[in-house]
């Protein structure tokens, strides 16, 4: 079972770990109710090392983008990211996603954990000459 990067600080925190995609995290730490309202009132940090990384480089990075998401790509400047959803050829939802600019022709995709081999096989099949994924 491998952990995740904060493991430590989530156990020390008294997080309610649970085993996840091959992970052990945390689902909770006090009741949702209470969650709900730190988050709403203060700030709220959710780990995501467990999660699926892609990245998306080359020419053409943006406009493969900008057709299998849902979200204008080309808002994103460097350094700044977008929640958006991975698009089927109908238009409808497959995931959803954070696409990250790390600059102007390379993107990093962040998808959910359970679904990153589904995701990796929708995009790869997509994949322009050009585009590196």
């Amino acid at each position: 079972m491998k952990t995740l990067e904060l493991f430590e600080s989530h156990k020390k925190l008294g997080a309610k770990m649970i085993d996840f995609t091959g992970y052990r995290m945390p689902v909770s730490y006090s009741s949702i109710s209470e969650e709900h309202l730190a988050v709403r009132n203060s700030v709220g940090l959710f780990d995501v090392s467990h999660m699926g990384q892609f990245f998306v480089t080359g020419e053409e990075s943006e406009s493969f983008l900008q057709k299998h998401t849902s979200n204008d790509v080309a808002k994103l400047k460097k350094g700044k990211a977008q929640y958006s959803c991975l698009l089927n050829n109908h238009g409808g939802v497959i995931d959803d996603l954070i696409i990250y600019c790390i600059d102007n022709q390379k993107y990093m995709l962040v998808v959910n954990a359970s679904n990153r081999s589904k995701d990796w096989d929708w995009l790869s099949a997509r994949c322009a000459n050009s585009v590196g994924l």
